[in-house]
């Protein structure tokens, strides 16, 4: 055994309980009540005389300190700071780790792979399609292009609060003019600051725009085969629209159109065409062509979805949705049941924040 090594007078001394045979305090189950019959004292039924060795007169020793009868009352509500402190204590350390999160994501945002901050999904919300697309969709527009081929609609998504957004370079190729509609059903004109038609990425910017929610550039190294996504777009100029499903695939080599064909992968006849496995789709991608590696989904898109955001459930945007299967357009058939069967395809988002540099110096074909 180890023997204490307690100084002695360390506890205090309790006095003699009832004749004084007995040297132990009250039991715990039974506290003692003081009595105050005094400004100046209080009784402890039970207790000893005034010398501690049990009197009788249920008087206690006056050589031990007294506590007021005010004390007593309000010993119970004294303890409530000592929580409170502690509540304040755990709330800054959340506050301080989130901080520190931050602060990581930023200084990740030195390389191609870092998250770009903007618009995330509450803690509370994470996980939940509901909760995706209530932070997200107020970052996803809707674009209406004009050209020589006629008008197309497709999406884009906000990246910084003055009006930057990425698109696909097909939904805007050959454009005279351009709208962009918010969540909110504000309408802004818009002038393409850039275009990458070897990746199908575009830049626009929103004519004196400000305060706007920014959506947040994931990282699609990170992104697995099996994940819940969600898609959100204006599929058929349906603006934000919310569909989901999952990663079905990684790097598949899709091959779509440098210029804007009839339809431009918006509302339209034609949808946008795209090659994979050497078979075209949607329609003859003609003689200009370009090549990526694409996410796959199976989450639904539509003609009017090109250049909208795929996201994963923290809210991170991983790829802009840019080529999807329609059979009605591949079927030689001539059946009219167009619509999504599943086979979607985006651009990851380490590509666009790989490009964003050339975009913003303006970069045209």
């Amino acid at each position: 055994m180890t023997e204490s090594q307690r100084p002695s007078g360390e506890y205090p001394m309790y006095p003699s309980y009832g004749n004084g045979d007995a040297s132990y305090p009250p039991p715990p189950h039974q506290p003692a009540q003081p009595d105050a019959t005094g400004p100046k004292a209080t009784a402890w039924p039970g207790w000893g005389g005034a010398d501690g060795n049990g009197g009788g007169d249920g008087s206690y020793g006056s050589d031990l300190p007294q506590p007021a009868p005010e004390a007593a009352a309000t010993g119970r509500r004294a303890r409530r700071p000592v929580a409170l402190l502690v509540a304040v204590a755990i709330a800054a350390g959340a506050v301080g780790g989130g901080t520190a999160t931050v602060i990581n994501r930023l200084a990740s945002n030195a390389n191609g792979a870092g998250i770009i901050p903007g618009t995330t999904v509450s803690e509370s919300s994470k996980g939940s399609v509901a909760g995706v697309a209530q932070a997200v969709s107020p970052t996803i527009v809707e674009v209406n292009a004009v050209s020589n081929a006629g008008e197309s609609t497709g999406s884009g998504v906000v990246i910084t609060s003055d009006g930057e957004v990425v698109t696909n370079n097909h939904v805007i190729s050959g454009a005279s003019s351009i709208k962009v509609t918010l969540s909110t059903g504000k309408t802004y004109d818009a002038r393409v600051v850039g275009t990458d038609p070897d990746k199908d990425l575009a830049l626009i910017k929103l004519q004196d725009a400000r305060g706007l929610k920014t959506a947040t550039l994931g990282d699609s190294s990170k992104v697995q085969v099996g994940e819940q996504v969600v898609a959100i777009g204006s599929p058929e100029g349906l603006t934000g629209t919310v569909t989901s499903g999952i990663v079905s695939a990684l790097d598949r080599d899709v091959t779509v159109a440098k210029e804007n064909g009839s339809g431009l992968g918006g509302r339209g006849v034609e949808q946008w065409p795209f090659e994979f496995g050497g078979q075209q789709f949607n329609g003859d991608t003609g003689n200009s062509t370009t090549t990526y590696k694409a996410i796959q989904t199976d989450a639904s898109l539509n003609p009017g979805n090109s250049g909208g955001a795929l996201i994963n459930m923290d809210g991170e945007v991983i790829g802009i949705n840019s080529a999807m299967y329609t059979p009605s357009s591949s079927s030689r058939s001539g059946s009219a049941g167009a619509g999504s069967v599943g086979l979607g395809f985006a651009i990851p988002v380490n590509t666009v924040k790989a490009d964003l540099d050339t975009l913003r110096a303006g970069n045209t074909p």
